[in-house]
């Protein structure tokens, strides 16, 4: 449909006058302010598919040609690409999207493929009955297997003979599911297990002497601690659905401390930090994109097919190959000089991932 562009010539939301269908002030497209319903959703069709445009440009430079769109961005030539900040988090939040989805599903799978099924332990119960009420069994032998059993401390091995669960004293053992962020003296923590309550520990604590008191942050750590042990959660599980929801922040916060890496491994380079900056948002736009292909690609193969180890490995290489040639282009250094930056890089980075999600579990299970 053909667009009305209204006869005035001062643009309709700053007064400009107009040299053009556009304001060359605020941009704004100089159409009819009253249009028809076809008039308008042709409007918004069109935009979504100036969008459309912009986002499959960009894949080809972004997937193909490593490190040609931050050359092109910092040249100036940006309309016909989607912005840096904007690619990146669409492209991250399809990624976590899928890469927890195929993490839970992957979770079910290994249940499902759990070789002590319920199928499984019905049959060792059935096996453990035809014994008990074998006549062969003497009555002492099944007095001690039914008592092993409601106990669940008697298993049958491959070979179908009777093995029973024994468990070795542990001094140092704590209750079943109890939150123990750190341990003090041994004498200390009997006494501290006993306060089943936190207004218990606060009663403790006060009739202690000043110097013997706990401080502010192990107060408030001793707080959390009775917090998830009343909620009857189970630690691991707190932390891993707390980095689940907090690894995009994560990774977004990231973004800045890689290109601070890169800023200091190509300083001879002499560009400005933003340069870096935007590198680090093509190069994790590639990462993400790339590896939600990869899982999509297994998620559409059947399981039995069993080839996920060899696509992983296959993306380790793309993935360094992708590496060394951004770097080449983006900084131009020798093969020599950017294969040992690159180490360099993979090393720093490694640390700085780590460090961070150290942080985040910690940030986690404490505050979370």
């Amino acid at each position: 449909m053909k667009k009305h562009y209204r006869k005035e010539n001062d643009c309709a939301n700053c007064g400009t006058e107009l040299q053009g269908k556009f304001c060359h002030v605020c941009g704004q497209e100089n159409l009819e302010l009253r249009e028809s319903f076809g008039h308008v959703m042709n409007h918004t069709i069109s935009d979504y598919f100036h969008f459309d445009h912009q986002f499959f440009h960009t894949f080809k430079p972004l997937l193909f040609q490593p490190g040609k769109l931050t050359i092109e961005y910092m040249l100036g030539k940006r309309a016909q690409y989607l912005h840096p900040v904007k690619m990146y988090i669409f492209i991250s939040l399809v990624f976590f999207l899928l890469f927890f989805k195929n993490d839970a599903k992957d979770t079910k799978l290994r249940q499902s493929n759990n070789p002590k099924s319920k199928k499984e332990l019905a049959a060792t119960k059935h096996q453990l009955d035809s014994l008990i009420q074998d006549p062969k069994t003497s009555k002492l032998e099944k007095s001690i297997l039914k008592t092993a059993q409601s106990n669940n401390k008697v298993v049958l091995n491959e070979s179908g003979d009777v093995d029973f669960v024994t468990e070795t004293p542990d001094k140092n053992k704590k209750l079943k599911n109890h939150i123990t962020f750190w341990d003090g003296d041994d004498a200390d923590e009997a006494i501290r297990m006993k306060d089943t309550t936190y207004e218990l520990y606060l009663a403790r604590q006060a009739k202690l002497s000043p110097g013997k008191k706990d401080n502010f942050i192990v107060r408030y750590v001793r707080k959390r601690e009775y917090e998830l042990n009343a909620s009857g959660e189970d630690i691991n599980n707190v932390i891993l659905e707390g980095i689940k929801h907090n690894a995009p922040k994560m990774m977004f916060l990231l973004l800045p401390l890689f290109a601070l890496l890169l800023k200091i491994a190509f300083w001879k380079s002499r560009k400005f930090y933003v340069e870096h900056l935007i590198y680090s948002f093509h190069f994790h736009c590639f990462l993400f994109l790339f590896m939600s292909m990869i899982i999509l690609i297994k998620m559409m193969l059947p399981h039995s097919w069993d080839i996920g180890d060899y696509l992983d490995s296959i993306a380790v290489l793309v993935i360094i190959w992708y590496t060394y040639k951004s770097l080449r282009v983006m900084y131009h250094r020798t093969a020599r000089r950017t294969i040992t930056k690159m180490l360099g890089l993979f090393f720093s980075y490694s640390f700085v991932f780590l460090a961070c999600m150290g942080i985040l579990a910690m940030a986690v299970a404490l505050f979370d």
